[in-house]
C-alpha cells in the first residue's frame, strides 16, 4: 500500500489527537486553549487562526467521533462514520506548495476552523486507508492496561502495541519473568 507523506503526517496527527483523551491517558491532555495551541504548533498544522474555547470544545467532539472509527466492526460502518465527519467539514480540496513542501492536496479551506481543518484532513487520511482495503491497520494497543490507538504502517501488519518501548517491552519482560518463575518452580529430577 502506497501512503503519501501527507497521508502519513495526517495519520500521525490523528493518532496523537486520539491519544490525548482522558479515557486513554487518565487525564485530559488538551485541557485548555493553550494546550490545544501547543498541539497545533507541535503537529505543524498550517493555516490556523487564533484558537478559542469553542475551538477546544469542537476538537474534543471531533476527537470522540474520530475514535469511533477505530472501534467499528466493518469497513462499511467505518466508511459511514468517515463520510459523515468529512461531509460536516465542508471539504475544499486544493493543490498547494507551502513551507518548502512539494505540491500536495489540502482538503480544508484556507483558515478553516481547527475542527473543520482536522475533520477534512484526518478524515481523508482515514478514507484513503479504507479505500485501500486496509481498515485492519487501524488498531488499539493490545496491552491489557492501555487504551491508546495507532495506525500499523508496518509492511506485514504485525504491530501489536502502541509503542514497542513501553507497552510491548513491558509485556515481553513480564512474560519472560513469568517463564523464569515457572522454570524455577519446577523441581529438578
Amino acid at each position: 500500500m502506497l501512503i503519501t507523506h501527507d497521508t502519513e503526517c495526517a495519520l500521525s496527527i490523528l493518532v496523537e489527537l486520539l491519544n490525548t483523551a482522558p479515557d486513554v491517558c487518565g487525564a485530559e491532555r488538551l485541557p485548555d486553549v493553550a494546550a490545544l495551541d501547543a498541539f497545533v504548533v507541535r503537529q505543524e498544522i498550517s493555516e490556523i487562526d487564533s484558537l478559542t474555547e469553542d475551538d477546544l470544545r469542537r476538537v474534543h467532539d471531533l476527537r470522540t467521533r474520530l475514535r469511533e472509527v477505530f472501534g467499528t466492526e466493518s469497513t462499511a460502518e467505518a466508511a459511514e462514520l468517515v463520510n459523515s465527519i468529512v461531509a460536516a467539514a465542508g471539504t475544499t480540496p486544493r493543490l498547494t506548495d507551502h513551507d518548502g513542501h512539494d505540491w500536495h492536496i489540502h482538503y480544508f479551506a484556507p483558515h478553516a476552523a481547527l475542527d473543520d481543518h482536522l475533520a477534512a484532513e484526518l478524515g481523508m487520511a482515514l478514507a484513503l486507508i479504507l479505500m485501500a482495503g486496509e481498515r485492519e491497520r487501524l488498531r488499539r494497543c493490545e496491552a491489557p492496561d492501555c487504551a491508546r490507538v495507532f495506525v500499523d504502517l508496518s509492511r506485514n501488519r504485525s504491530r501489536r502495541y502502541c509503542d514497542s518501548r513501553t507497552c510491548g517491552n513491558r509485556l515481553h519482560v513480564a512474560a519472560y519473568r513469568a517463564r523464569q518463575r515457572s522454570a524455577e518452580a519446577v523441581p529438578s529430577a
